[in-house]
């Protein structure tokens, strides 16, 4: 089979293996530089966003409540409560996380969206 020779001239330039190189930025097309440029931006503008589940909650007794899961933060009846852990599941959230993530005061199960709050369980629906 023939060897073929390397590209040395055009945008693009191969090496002496075959395998193909880029050229420099300078010798890009115009449109090729503007469209690197905007991917670049799109990916460093995403970086900033927060991401966040607002889930509305109702108890037994059919009163509703707003639960906002944030980073590692849990807003719920004006509290804030801050991540312990996760077991299967099951998450824990609690004001202050105790030594055994199961004795936490929130454990939300995203899946189902059930809730328990202080013992007390509600049914949870993302938003």
């Amino acid at each position: 089979m023939a060897r073929m020779a390397p590209i040395t001239s055009g945008y693009f330039k191969s090496d002496l293996n075959g395998g193909a190189l880029l050229a420099p930025p300078l010798l890009m097309p115009p449109m090729f530089r503007k469209i690197i440029l905007l991917v670049f931006a799109l990916g460093l503008s995403a970086c900033g966003r927060e991401t966040y589940t607002t889930w509305s909650c109702i108890d037994d007794a059919g009163s509703k409540s707003t639960m906002i899961l944030k980073k590692a933060q849990m807003q719920f009846q004006d509290l804030q409560y801050g991540y312990c852990g996760s077991l299967g599941p099951l998450s824990y959230f609690d004001l202050k996380c105790p030594g055994q993530i199961q004795e936490s005061s929130q454990i939300f199960t995203p899946s189902s969206g059930k809730l328990i709050s202080s013992g007390k369980e509600l049914k949870c629906n993302a938003l």
